[in-house]
């Protein structure tokens, strides 16, 4: 792994420690905070995640205003919006390392495994996107939500050439974790 983002990482997975030992050390998450930023950002890293409401990246890794570059859809669905916003952070604000974070008890995870392999009538592209990586009746929706972050994580180099060129140039790595919700803890996924 690049260095800048292995530090990075060590960073992200320090906060978390803190989050899991009820120990934040952060007091950037106030307005004196905010006006300090109004002129600009510069994130350490960027958190493509799913919208789940219990999922709240400033929090679990401890960072506050200005720290993280978080994107979010229900799934972490690659659509082209959030392709498009993982480039930016890339791209714009040279973040070298993205983390695609999936977590338990998803609902689209759960709703695509209840349905598979019915052609869905609602939530089509969040369903559909799922049912590519399920391939066993047997398998669990929280491992499928572990799964899913490396078919997420090759979407957006796959389907980004600005990523994919970042990538090759050694701009910036993309990391799979994944939120344990009885312990609070991000696992890496390798």
């Amino acid at each position: 792994m690049l260095e800048k983002a292995q530090k990075v990482l060590d960073i992200l997975l320090e906060g978390n420690k803190n989050f899991v030992e009820g120990k934040s050390k952060n007091d950037n998450r106030n307005a004196e905070s905010l006006v300090s930023l109004k002129n600009g950002q510069s994130p350490v890293a960027c958190i493509v995640t799913c919208s789940d409401s219990r999922v709240i990246p400033e929090l679990i890794f401890d960072k506050g205003f200005g720290e993280l570059f978080v994107v979010r859809c229900a799934g972490a669905v690659i659509g082209e919006n959030i392709l498009e916003s993982v480039e930016y952070a890339v791209d714009h604000l040279n973040v070298p390392l993205v983390m695609v974070l999936s977590h338990d008890d998803c609902g689209v995870m759960k709703a695509a495994k209840a349905m598979y392999p019915q052609e869905p009538d609602e939530l089509q592209l969040l369903i559909r996107s799922v049912y590519e990586i399920i391939d066993s009746e047997s398998e669990c929706y929280n491992e499928i939500a572990r799964n899913y972050t490396l078919t997420k994580k090759r979407k957006l180099l796959k389907r980004s050439k600005i990523l994919r060129q970042a990538h090759h140039d050694g701009k910036f790595e993309i990391v799979r974790g994944y939120l344990n919700f009885d312990s609070g803890k991000v696992e890496i996924i390798s």
